[in-house]
């Protein structure tokens, strides 16, 4: 190759690639997908509208566009973590299978039918075509798990049909790549006129096979990156590149078996990648640094990729294809209604699962784009023109996917956003005593989504109060009852405080809260410790204001990174309480939750005893797990642990 013209596409490239970025967020302004963009900036910047890169850059790239699918496949297999999917084996099986056999054969036969009204498969033989139809098909049957993903913690999903609609579309990448390695090797043999008999047959499953067996042998070499303390900036190119090396020995393979062996070898190189960050995932100790790695790369890599393959469309192809695209597209939603309500009623979902799973599948990207510019770049009789119609296909059902994903989830009653929380899962917090402390508290608790009511049983504590103070959950609490502390909490209330200047008083008050409300979270600040064993019989956290402020200062002078993340107001950091509900938690040992790499498990309370956290530690239903980190990342553990 050229060293000159390397070096010109790749500075030129940089500059297309910055400017795609931004319309990328452009199009996030706009309610589009963030690829949309990027494949619009690459369709102008290409040799067939602007001409700011011609088909020669984009051949000097092909690099790039096997680093990418490499990541993709990577990424891909990361996310196929097995002690995911407990609980859903049956329903995530059905549908996987129904849906891939529905799509596979609806929407090969539909490419196969329109054959003569698409361009480049005219003058294909029968064979040529039936070969386009199986690579067809099977791309069409990928999902997007980062989409998915995505729109799941938009809308803060959580039940049985979202952790179905996500293993399906985890289960259902891995088995589309083995399915487009047999396809391919299919395809290679149709349009070559090779005959099918034992031997090919024979070969196919050797093909399958090994590709396997490297993806293990690629996952040793990976294990050795990814053990070692290095620098992520060390660590990312290291992984990039054996993924392209993968690519490129594949390549070299194919073209060696073909010149001087009877039989050319097609060993599938997305597969092997995707085998390689599956075995991580699933048998080494190194699934969260893995992810960890793969995320920090994953933007520029996106937009790197998606550049190129709107830079290799013919928008002349497209708008001409475009009606075709519609009815393959058409095809598409049919088959995957069909696959969705056969498997879900095998699987024995929900009636209303199986009417709307469909709506969950609809999105495309990663994987379908990959494995569309994989035929492009492994059958030049395709080339080009038969990845323009997969990408056409792509793009709407990434421009439709999305809201009909969210409008199903929201008829299953699956979505958790702020305005469908039901009453009995908002946080509700009781403070009786009304001062200057009691309401910064209130302030606090209420900033993070809590449900807040003051009680003082001072009336002038209460009426001296205006307006202005703006919490206006304050209320007199006329007498030390439970009638009366009926009339003004809620009662699926979580914790109580009480910061009263009478440790009687508040004696009583958190023996009603815990004998007539169940209130096991209680704090009580104490003016003397007469009382401190009969409030700690009840399970209450006491409080002594002048240890309280000794220990404060102990953590300060000893761990200050940790009390000033726990004490100061760090706007980027917090501390939250977490009660184990989700069924699915239930039995996990702690290692084998997937949590964000920014959150750490600092304590877990369980039957009113602290249990030191390790990653052998197993999890159960009611346990009180404290976390640290970023509020971002708290939220999403939150969501998945419980409330």
């Amino acid at each position: 190759m050229d060293i000159s013209l390397l070096a010109w596409s790749i500075a030129s490239f940089a500059f297309i690639v910055l400017s795609a970025y931004q319309v990328g967020r452009l199009a996030t302004v706009l309610h589009l997908p963030l690829i949309s963009g990027y494949l619009l900036a690459g369709i102008f910047a290409g040799p067939f509208v602007l001409r700011f890169m011609s088909t020669s850059n984009v051949d000097a790239l092909r690099f790039l566009d096997e680093t990418s699918l490499a990541f993709i496949a990577f990424a891909a297999g990361s996310e196929m973590a097995l002690d995911e999917l407990r609980g859903r084996y049956r329903s995530i099986g059905w549908n996987t299978l129904t849906q891939i056999v529905a799509v596979y054969v609806i929407c090969g036969a539909a490419i196969f039918l329109f054959a003569d009204y698409i361009p480049f498969m005219r003058d294909l033989s029968p064979a040529g075509r039936l070969a386009a139809a199986l690579l067809g098909g099977t791309i069409l049957a990928a999902r997007s798990p980062s989409s998915a993903i995505a729109i799941i913690n938009e809308m803060r999903a959580r039940g049985p049909f979202v952790k179905t609609v996500l293993g399906v579309t985890l289960v259902k990448d891995v088995l589309i790549v083995v399915l487009f390695a047999l396809s391919t090797s299919i395809a290679a043999t149709l349009l070559t006129g090779r005959s099918f008999d034992l031997g090919f047959i024979l070969l196919v499953s050797f093909e399958v096979l090994a590709s396997i067996g490297l993806g293990v042998l690629v996952a040793q070499v990976m294990k050795l990156v990814l053990r070692n303390h290095w620098e992520d900036w060390l660590k990312i190119p290291i992984l990039l590149f054996i993924g392209y090396l993968v690519f490129f020995f594949a390549g070299e393979l194919r073209h060696w078996s073909h010149d001087n062996l009877p039989v050319e070898l097609l060993f599938e190189p997305l597969l092997i990648c995707m085998v390689a960050s599956f075995w991580l995932t699933n048998r080494s100790p190194y699934r969260s640094e893995l992810r960890h790695l793969l995320h920090r790369v994953e933007m520029p890599i996106f937009v790197i990729f998606f550049t190129l393959i709107g830079g290799s469309l013919d928008i002349g192809i497209v708008m001409a294809l475009l009606p075709i695209t519609v009815a393959i597209f058409g095809a598409r939603l049919l088959a995957l209604f069909i696959g969705g309500y056969v498997g879900g009623t095998l699987a024995g979902d929900p009636p209303q699962f199986n009417r709307l799973t469909w709506m969950a599948y609809i999105t495309q990207a990663g994987v379908g784009l990959g494995l569309a510019k994989e035929v492009a770049l492994e059958f030049p009789q395709l080339g080009n023109d038969f990845t323009t119609l997969m990408v056409a296909v792509i793009v709407l059902s990434q421009l439709a996917g999305p809201p009909f994903f969210k409008f199903a989830i929201r008829m299953v009653g699956e979505s958790h956003l702020p305005k469908d929380i039901k009453d009995d899962e908002i946080l509700d917090v009781v403070i009786v005593g009304i001062e200057n402390q009691s309401r910064a508290l209130a302030e606090r608790l209420l900033a993070h989504g809590w449900r807040v009511k003051l009680l003082d049983i001072d009336q002038s504590h209460v009426s001296v109060l205006t307006a202005s103070d703006g919490l206006r959950h304050e209320h007199w609490l006329p007498g030390i009852s439970a009638e009366e502390v009926r009339k003004l909490i809620e009662p699926k209330t979580e914790v109580a405080v009480t910061l009263l200047p009478n440790d009687a008083d508040s004696l009583k008050l958190c023996q009603i809260f815990y004998e007539d409300f169940g209130i096991t979270r209680q704090i009580a600040r104490l003016n003397e410790f007469s009382l401190v064993e009969q409030f700690r019989e009840m399970g209450v956290h006491v409080l002594d204001p002048a240890n309280a402020m000794v220990h404060l200062l102990d953590n300060f002078v000893r761990a200050p990174q940790l009390a000033t993340m726990v004490f100061e107001d760090d706007p980027e950091h917090d501390v939250i309480q977490v009660t184990i509900t989700d069924p699915n938690v239930d039995g996990l040992h702690l290692r084998e939750l997937i949590l964000p790499d920014d959150v750490l498990v600092m304590a877990i309370e369980r039957g009113g005893h602290s249990i030191v956290p390790h990653g052998y530690t197993n999890l159960h239903l009611g346990d009180e797990v404290t976390l640290i980190g970023p509020t971002g990342s708290l939220d999403e553990v939150a969501l998945k642990l419980g409330y």
